[in-house]
């Protein structure tokens, strides 16, 4: 039983979060139709990577869904960098934040 919650709490907490950040992020840089399609692949990967550390680490489930909500935490921050399916995706965004910040 804890698992499903663990895994609805992730689900709706994180990983909708990061998806539709990813998608407005990619929106904002004109991104291509192949881009977006790796943000599904991205956030199809590393679901099941977050459901399972939620269901091994309560606390930082509840602690990430909290930091989320509140807006603490960026849901992008959760993703793995090395995960190939979403470097170039991350990469992409940090490239076009620091030329946010440097305008």
């Amino acid at each position: 039983m804890f698992s499903d919650l663990a895994a609805w709490l992730i689900t709706a907490f994180v990983l909708n979060p990061v998806q539709a950040e990813l998608r407005q992020e990619l929106q904002q840089a004109d991104a291509s139709v192949q881009m977006v399609q790796q943000v599904q692949q991205c956030v199809a990967s590393e679901g099941p990577r977050l459901i399972e550390r939620a269901t091994g680490e309560p606390v930082w489930a509840v602690r990430t869904a909290i930091g989320l909500t509140l807006g603490w935490t960026s849901p992008v921050s959760l993703l793995d960098a090395s995960n190939p399916n979403c470097a170039p995706i991350l990469r992409l965004i940090d490239r076009d934040t620091a030329s946010d910040a440097s305008v």
